[in-house]
């Protein structure tokens, strides 16, 4: 009888909790404006002079991500653009330019999943592809791919039943090689802050 008592105790649990994602949502859909800051820390360009360093500009761009809600308090997020162009400067002087995709997946804690006020931290991966590279007139090449931590700070404002409005702040660490003529000059840290403001619908 104890075995029964205690089977479907549980049994009721799991049905409770159940209901309660089903109710939640276990699906954040989110679309954002995000500035990136780049740190913009580099060797100085080898064989040019010490005081010279590589830049990379700022930009405003559009970010979808998708976030599964794995428990109440905890979600995998996936972070989705498309391939954003920036421009390169030598000691202020314009290079060229080049793009990347960095898609990045994190992992979260939500402190306050079903209050008006959501409050979360997460901690993921990226991988940064760097492409379409023009610089120094063909001359200079980045590497091609990025591999790096990143560090998320947010938090989401309740609407309704469904929607939200979000605050997100991130760090992510990206990093490449400079070649010119197929020989390294420098090593670029990218490494942007990136600031985003937006709308998440939950289902």
């Amino acid at each position: 009888m104890k075995k029964i008592v205690i089977a479907l105790s549980l049994a009721a649990i799991g049905t409770i909790s159940t209901q309660a994602m089903a109710q939640e949502g276990t699906w954040l859909l989110r679309g954002r404006a995000v500035n990136i800051s780049p740190a913009n820390g580099s060797d100085p360009v080898g064989g040019v002079g010490a005081a010279d360093r590589i830049t990379v500009s700022k930009k405003t761009i559009p970010e979808f991500d998708v976030s599964y809600f794995v428990t109440p308090n905890i979600a995998a997020e996936l972070i989705l653009t498309y391939p954003q162009k920036h421009t390169v400067y030598l000691d202020g002087a314009d290079i060229g330019t080049f793009k990347h995709l960095p898609p990045t997946l994190s992992l979260q804690y939500h402190f306050a999943p079903t209050g008006d006020v959501n409050p979360y931290l997460g901690a993921g991966v990226n991988y940064t592809n760097i492409s379409s590279v023009n610089l120094l007139g063909g001359k200079g090449s980045l590497e091609n791919n990025s591999f790096g931590l990143s560090l998320q700070a947010g938090v989401d404002f309740k609407i309704d039943k469904n929607w939200s409005f979000n605050i997100d702040v991130k760090k992510v660490q990206i990093r490449s090689d400079v070649k010119i003529s197929g020989a390294k000059v420098s090593a670029v840290k990218v490494d942007p802050l990136l600031v985003g403001v937006g709308f998440g619908y939950r289902f």
